[in-house]
């Protein structure tokens, strides 16, 4: 283990490359026609004995598996994870050990409602699985890119997710919860409105997974060697801070490119520009379960950074893109009860439901219960026990014994110890009446979406009206529209009355719990912002001054921002001097929407008119959505200085040296969200 590429490299054994290589049936005969069937004659029936025709067909036609019936829509990455300081304070797991210790992983982010195929920018929840293969087995740590959840038990997910995703007659809507069943479930199962408010938000709408903040939502137990437990919620946080797209941006995104997340990622990934993400744990004393609030096992509510601090012991770096999408992130499967010694399961209901759920989803979705063997899935420790047979066994197990407790083989594979590395399951108390009921404790259902809203900047605070009246203004039942008005009322008055008015209901009559409390961490105002890995698109002709546009290249790319070169045509620019540029992307192949700046040089093109009315269109999109604007000497026709418009965030490079540097800084500022 203490080699970092040790998965990859019992990944080398499963690899296998067919270029250049003849091609056979799977039982290794050779072909000779790949073209045409067997037949009686060139215009006769097919024959029965073409053996070639019936295997390549028939594995075709088996090909697909079920998709997953939430997450089908994903991507993922290997890396590795580095401990920054050792836990062992509050937990025995050895990959969190000693600072240093690196640990080979592979990572899944994925969307909840959409079908595998369905767009990445859709407004929803998103998860990321990580299975780290751990020298004890391999451990899955699942997170979703907001610390609560729809539900408070289990026995309510099917229903939410029937709820949330298309109806049964049409198949409609694809990847969104813009439509009447998902809204009146929400009207009728108030804790779920704490987690829809956060959809609303910019959460909902991420940028790229490269900025993706998660938590497990779950209330997990760190154990120590001393048998000492601590309750733990854990958060990864992205080191480039975390931002989102505009609405209209992740609408017209999901046209333009409905890969956007995914490319976003894999690009990044080839650039040598690897994600990196920090592990951050809350943790508290099983002693002071009451001492709070909220309740610490309920899923629907967070734990405040400002009343539980963060304490950041690692950091996640995607290094290496997958090599094979469906064999490692199709059928990359993750459980919540692959945890390792020194990590054990509260009685959060939520976490006791996906402990016996999610192993069967597995076992139907890849089609045996032997998926754990496939490559992706098997741990690097040795594995051994008496389980047989079974679809498409792959282990070859040599010994005759398969049963415990035997003699024939000295009662082995022998169980361990715990000081031998033995898993022992927290001796948790538990005591009262068998029942179907959840904890009092749970029923306030209002105080922390209150808190999150009073948290909000006034600009995240418009967006989320925004995405509740666009969503809730596809809600055809008035009944539904005025019962969600009716309870948002509860959260905000005033946003309750904004949204009334924007679909068509009656205001609410009734007001908001009275809490004033906000937190800073719950806002994405003070997240870490940087120039880094942001695409900046140079819109660009004929006759450009070479000097002044190659020096502003070269700041950009110094700064690791990723350049895109526009033209009108594909093929290179010419500057006044001849130098030469690669045109990277055309006016028509990429799109404002799918740049997080604009660099404007003008100059000459094949068709003046077009060329201009272009250009023009790119800095009227990158405008209205508050990006940064950098115009070249050559460029400044194309911004017209008027009373509409503040030109905040738009830097001229005329008669200022410093341009260059000066538009890195508004790239890494990324909105001017007081620009007018």
């Amino acid at each position: 283990m203490e080699n970092n590429n040790s998965k990859q490299e019992q990944l080398d054994q499963y690899r296998v490359q067919n270029t250049g290589k003849p091609m056979t049936t799977k039982e290794g005969r050779k072909i000779s026609n790949d073209q045409e069937t067997i037949k009686a004659g060139v215009r006769g029936p097919s024959l029965h004995e073409d053996y070639w025709f019936l295997e390549k067909m028939s594995h075709f036609n088996h090909e697909e598996i079920p998709e997953r019936v939430v997450h089908a829509r994903g991507y993922g990455a290997y890396g590795e994870f580095e401990c920054y300081q050792s836990m062992s304070q509050f937990t025995s797991a050895k990959f969190l050990s000693e600072p240093g210790k690196k640990t080979p992983l592979l990572c899944r982010f994925s969307t909840v409602q959409g079908a595998k195929g369905s767009y990445d920018t859709a407004r929803d929840l998103r998860c990321l699985g990580v299975k780290m293969y751990t020298e004890e087995g391999n451990y899955d740590l699942t997170t979703i890119a907001m610390p609560v959840l729809i539900i408070q038990d289990p026995m309510k997910f099917p229903d939410s997710m029937h709820a949330y995703q298309n109806k049964q007659d049409d198949g409609i809507p694809t990847a969104t919860g813009a439509h009447d069943r998902f809204w009146d479930f929400v009207a009728n199962n108030p804790e779920s409105i704490h987690m829809v408010t956060w959809i609303m938000s910019d959460r909902g709408v991420i940028k790229n997974y490269r900025v993706m903040e998660s938590w497990s939502i779950n209330t997990y137990l760190f154990i120590n060697d001393e048998g000492i437990a601590t309750f733990v919620r854990f958060v990864w946080k992205p080191v480039l801070g975390v931002h989102s797209l505009l609405h209209d941006e992740a609408l017209k995104i999901g046209g333009l490119d409905p890969d956007y997340h995914r490319r976003d990622l894999r690009e990044a990934i080839d650039r040598g520009a690897y994600p990196e993400y920090e592990l951050g744990v809350q943790l508290i004393p099983m002693e002071d379960e009451f001492k709070y609030d909220f309740d610490v096992l309920d899923p629907a509510k967070f734990w405040p950074e400002e009343v539980v601090p963060v304490q950041l012991i690692g950091k996640m770096t995607l290094n290496r893109n997958v090599d094979n999408y469906f064999a490692e992130l199709e059928q990359v499967a993750f459980n919540p009860a692959n945890v390792v010694p020194g990590i054990g399961f509260s009685n959060d209901p939520v976490l006791q439901g996906r402990l016996l759920t999610y192993r069967d989803t597995q076992q139907h979705r890849l089609g045996s219960a032997n998926y754990d063997e496939l490559p992706v899935n098997r741990p690097l420790c040795p594995f051994h026990n008496n389980t047989r047979r079974g679809y498409m066994r792959m282990r070859i197990d040599v010994d005759q014994v398969n049963y415990h407790n035997n003699s024939l083989a000295n009662n082995t594979p022998h169980t361990s110890k715990p000081e031998e590395g033995g898993y022992v399951h927290y001796p948790k108390k538990v005591e009262g009446h068998v029942i179907r009921g959840r904890s009092e404790s749970f029923n306030d259902f209002f105080s922390q979406p209150r808190i999150f809203w009073n948290s909000l900047s006034p600009v995240e605070k418009q967006h989320t009206i925004q995405a509740f009246s666009y969503q809730l203004g596809k809600v055809k039942s008035e009944s539904v529209r005025q019962q969600n008005v009716n309870l948002l009322a509860n959260v905000d008055q005033e946003l309750a009355t904004v949204i009334a008015d924007n679909i068509g209901v009656e205001r609410p009559t009734g007001t908001h719990v009275q809490v004033s409390t906000s937190y800073p961490s719950l806002s994405q105002t003070s997240t870490p912002k940087s120039a880094y890995t942001l695409k900046v698109g140079v819109l660009i002709g004929n006759g450009f001054d070479a000097s002044e546009v190659q020096a502003t290249l070269n700041t950009l790319q110094q700064g690791g921002v990723f350049v895109e070169i526009v033209s009108e045509r594909l093929g290179v620019v010419t500057g006044s001097d001849g130098t030469e540029l690669k045109v990277t992307q055309t006016f028509l192949t990429t799109s404002p929407y799918l740049l997080d700046a604009i660099y404007v040089v003008g100059g000459k093109g094949t068709y003046e008119e077009k060329f201009e009315q272009d250009i023009l269109n790119y800095v009227r999109v990158a405008y209205t959505h508050y990006k940064p604007i950098g115009v070249a000497t050559s460029g400044g026709s194309y911004i017209e200085t008027t009373e509409r418009n503040n030109l905040h965030g738009v830097v001229f490079a005329k008669d200022r040296p410093e341009f260059a540097n000066e538009f890195i800084n508004a790239i890494a500022q990324q909105r001017f969200w007081d620009r007018k």
